[in-house]
């Protein structure tokens, strides 16, 4: 009770608070401490209405905050501090947290990091080819919040029986909050939806004819492994990400993102993408999705396969959140079957969440 009281006053205070500056990596630690603890979206978002900064924010420092899980006003809160922070003076590009590892373990070689990159493109055009045929089941959780503050209400579960068959994706909806159902699509039960979690992301964000700009960023670890982390930019002209609301036409949106690699095995274990420059006055002006994939048996072979999704659009106030979780992958056969029983405890939140770069090996003696 003492720990929950701190927060609420912390939040009371520098709310009230008069204009802070701060360090960008000042702000960092503030921002990542703010979602850890779960402060409300809307005081983060005030607070950050006061901060004045010492230097211009990165490019993509607002990308590293939305994939920390910073909240939608937080993150146009950020988007109007670094428009105010044009006129500044750059950050300092060599120590900066945000584009530089830690000193004990350096940044990969520019040789290396080309490497990387032409291997991951080279594993994204053939990653739906190498895949087999299999059956797997796709539980979605739907949520929304029309007030804009993430106060979510949850909507429905959606049970669905996936297979992959000859490339091709097909969903067969079985339960919708645990009561069956026939002959449904998902499209036909509204709301938020969608597909490509297999490979489809992959193969846009790499291909050639996408123009794609990546950087390296950092490192980072996911379920005990060591990552690279790549930055990536995808310019509206080029990009195939569709959005659509409601019964109007759908549209091209722009992406930035984070692409994280395995530092041993080279393969992609996640995507967190942002829509950027959805055109001005479409109702759905925002999306976020985030993609992990985990090494996965199927039959006597392991592959990488999606592992959880989360979705995120906002139109207006209006909010949305599919998160998606992957269970129960099977070789497809005529045979194959799956038992569809109630609905299944959510995937553990450490199998998602970023962890702490370990330090690396010493050297040997």
């Amino acid at each position: 009770m003492g720990r929950f009281l701190q927060v609420a006053l912390f939040l009371i205070v520098t709310a009230a608070a008069p204009a802070q500056t701060l360090t960008v990596e000042k702000l960092e630690s503030f921002l990542t401490s703010s979602v850890k603890l779960n402060w409300k979206d809307k005081d983060v978002a005030s607070y950050l209405a006061k901060v004045k900064l010492t230097t211009q924010l990165p490019d993509r420092f607002l990308v590293e905050m939305k994939a920390a899980g910073v909240g939608p006003r937080t993150e146009e809160a950020l988007q109007a501090l670094a428009a105010r922070s044009k006129s500044l003076p750059p950050a300092a590009p060599a120590n900066a947290k945000e584009v530089a590892a830690p000193p004990s373990r350096p940044a990969p070689s520019a040789e290396d990091q080309k490497r990387i990159l032409d291997w991951m493109r080279e594993y994204a055009a053939n990653y739906s080819k190498n895949l087999p045929d299999f059956i797997c089941v796709q539980v979605t959780r739907r949520y929304v919040d029309p007030s804009g503050l993430e106060l979510w209400q949850k909507q429905d579960t959606i049970t669905a029986k996936l297979s992959y068959f000859e490339d091709k994706e097909n969903y067969d909806v079985i339960l919708v909050n645990n009561h069956p159902v026939q002959n449904m699509a998902i499209q036909q039960l509204g709301g938020a939806s969608s597909t490509g979690e297999f490979g489809t992301m992959l193969k846009e964000i790499f291909e050639k004819e996408s123009h794609t700009e990546f950087h390296w960023l950092r490192y980072g670890t996911l379920r005990g492994r060591l990552m690279h982390v790549f930055s990536y930019k995808l310019p509206r002209r080029y990009s195939k990400w569709t959005v659509k609301y409601d019964d109007l036409d759908p549209v091209i949106a722009g992406q930035e993102g984070l692409v994280y690699v395995d530092h041993d095995t080279e393969l992609i274990m996640r995507i967190a993408q942002n829509t950027v420059d959805i055109p001005a006055g479409y109702p759905l002006f925002k999306a976020w999705t985030t993609l992990d994939y985990d090494f996965t048996k199927i039959g006597e072979s392991e592959f990488v396969l999606p592992l959880r999704a989360e979705i995120r659009m906002r139109a207006a106030k209006l909010l949305t959140k599919n998160e998606v979780e992957f269970r129960l992958y099977r070789k497809y056969s005529a045979e194959a079957t799956i038992t569809f029983d109630a609905e299944p405890d959510a995937l553990d939140k450490s199998q998602t969440e970023e962890q702490p770069v370990p330090p690396p090996a010493p050297p040997p003696q």
